[in-house]
């Protein structure tokens, strides 16, 4: 089935222009088409129509998938909150205290994947180790990407691992994973502001969908 999403603008990749009223076709795993609204429901007029608040983007992408997928645990709510917290665990002291089992960590990972793609996250770097942490990822459908293998230069401080793919960076565009174009993968994410400013001001929490593979993995209720 092809289907149609839009939204106020469209921004395509780093560097270009905003579209009013932009679209993004998806057929299958796939992107058939981007332009404007109107022109491709024309062309198409069978699509199904996804309309989204704010801005259609490429999605995300965060790093240091190590940090927070296997070495900080997310406190599975609400069977473990009143105990733990709401807050994610971090530290070898803490950590070992949990008495973690790979099962616990593959969990703990599912949790963490949805908050990634609640905010966008289409795609997650670093080297995972925990068999049952990879299969998370896997299956949440977020892709997993080399780590960083140049050194930073020295004095360069080096921003901690976040959930938040915007943390470190200088604009919304630098955490894109990939542009919009048409036989690309069809990955993308609506925020509900009205442009990137705004959007790296603001937050990824501001996301109202993900679609990663023409699949809609998050839509904000």
């Amino acid at each position: 089935m092809l289907t149609l999403h839009t939204a106020d603008f469209l921004v395509t990749g780093p560097g270009a222009a905003p579209v009013p009223g932009g679209a993004v076709l998806v057929e299958g795993d796939r992107i058939a088409g981007v332009g404007p609204y109107e022109a491709l429901a024309e062309r198409y007029p069978h699509a199904r129509t996804r309309r989204w608040p704010g801005l259609l983007t490429p999605g995300l992408a965060v790093r240091g998938a190590e940090e927070l997928l296997e070495r900080t645990y997310y406190p599975d709510d609400p069977y473990e909150v009143a105990e733990l917290g709401v807050d994610p665990i971090t530290g070898a002291e803490a950590l070992a205290a949990l008495g973690l089992t790979e099962a616990r960590w593959g969990n703990s990972a599912r949790r963490a994947t949805q908050k990634l793609l609640s905010r966008g996250v289409v795609a997650v770097s670093g080297r995972l180790r925990v068999p049952a942490v990879r299969t998370a990822v896997s299956r949440s459908g977020l892709a997993l990407l080399p780590g960083a293998t140049a050194a930073p230069d020295a004095g360069t401080a080096v921003p901690a691992p976040s959930l938040d793919p915007f943390a470190g960076r200088a604009a919304a565009a630098e955490a894109f994973h990939g542009p919009l174009e048409r036989g690309g993968p069809a990955r993308f994410a609506a925020f509900d502001v009205p442009d990137l400013d705004a959007l790296l001001a603001r937050g990824a929490t501001t996301c109202v969908a993900t679609v990663i593979g023409g699949r809609l993995l998050h839509r904000r209720r």
